[in-house]
C-alpha cells in the first residue's frame, strides 16, 4: 500500500509507492538506494554494463532522435562502462546516467515522482515521455513494471495506444557474492519484441559536502 508523505520526514518517491512494509523487504544494501536522498548530498556509483543499446540497426535512425533527448541511444555494445549520478529534486528522483560507447559517450536522464498515488517516470531532457510504473519487492529486488507509456503534447499527456505500446522491467538487486548492486532493464514492444536493454553491476554510494571531493 503506497505510503503518503510526511513534510517533516519525507520519502522517495520508491518509499511512498511501495510502503514501510515492502521497503522493509528490501536487501538492507537496496534500501539506501531506494530511500530519499538527504539535501546538500546526492547518490554516485560506477560499473560495467555487459550489454546496452540494442544490435537492430533499424532502429538506430529512430533511437537517433531519442538521443538528443537524452533518452535512448542507436548503439549496441559489450562491455559498457557507465557512472550514475541521483539526487533529490523538487519534485522526485532526479537521475543521470552516462554511457562510454566506443562510438562516443552518451547521457540519459529522467525524473522518478510519485504523484496522486502513482510512481511516474518523465524521461528525457524535456521530459516528452512518461512511463507509469507499478513497484514492488521480489525476494529482496526492487521491481518495475510499467503499465502505461504516454508522451507528452503540448501541456498534456496522452497515452500510447496499448497494442503497440513499448514495456519497461526494470529489476535492482543487491549480489552479496560480488558485493555489488546489479540492474536490469529491457524495454520490449509487442510483436517486434526487444526494442533496447541494459544489465550490469556497480558499485553505489552516497556522497556529499567532504565526500564528494
Amino acid at each position: 500500500m503506497p505510503t503518503p508523505r510526511d513534510p517533516e520526514h519525507p520519502l522517495s518517491p520508491y518509499e511512498a509507492a511501495l510502503g514501510a512494509a515492502a521497503v522493509a523487504r528490501l536487501h538492507p544494501r537496496l534500501r539506501a538506494y531506494v530511500g530519499a536522498i538527504p539535501p546538500g548530498r546526492h547518490g554516485t556509483g560506477h560499473g560495467t554494463y555487459e550489454v546496452a543499446g540494442t544490435r537492430r540497426r533499424w532502429l538506430w535512425p529512430v533511437l537517433g532522435i531519442l538521443a538528443r533527448e537524452h533518452v535512448l541511444f542507436p548503439a549496441g555494445q559489450r562491455d559498457v562502462p557507465f557512472r550514475i549520478r541521483n539526487e533529490e529534486g523538487p519534485a522526485g528522483r532526479r537521475a543521470r546516467r552516462e554511457f562510454d560507447f566506443l562510438s562516443g559517450p552518451r547521457t540519459m536522464v529522467d525524473e522518478v515522482r510519485f504523484i496522486d498515488g502513482r510512481l511516474v517516470d518523465d524521461i528525457g531532457t524535456h521530459r516528452r515521455f512518461r512511463a507509469e510504473l507499478v513497484a514492488r519487492v521480489d525476494d529482496g529486488a526492487l521491481v518495475l513494471t510499467s503499465i502505461r507509456m504516454l508522451v507528452r503534447v503540448g501541456g498534456h499527456h496522452i497515452p500510447l495506444p496499448r497494442r503497440w505500446s513499448p514495456r519497461i522491467l526494470l529489476v535492482e538487486r543487491f549480489v552479496d557474492a560480488e558485493d555489488r548492486q546489479r540492474v536490469e532493464l529491457v524495454l520490449d514492444a509487442p510483436v517486434i519484441g526487444r526494442l533496447y536493454e541494459y544489465r550490469g553491476t556497480f558499485e553505489y554510494g552516497i556522497v556529499g559536502g567532504e565526500d564528494a571531493g
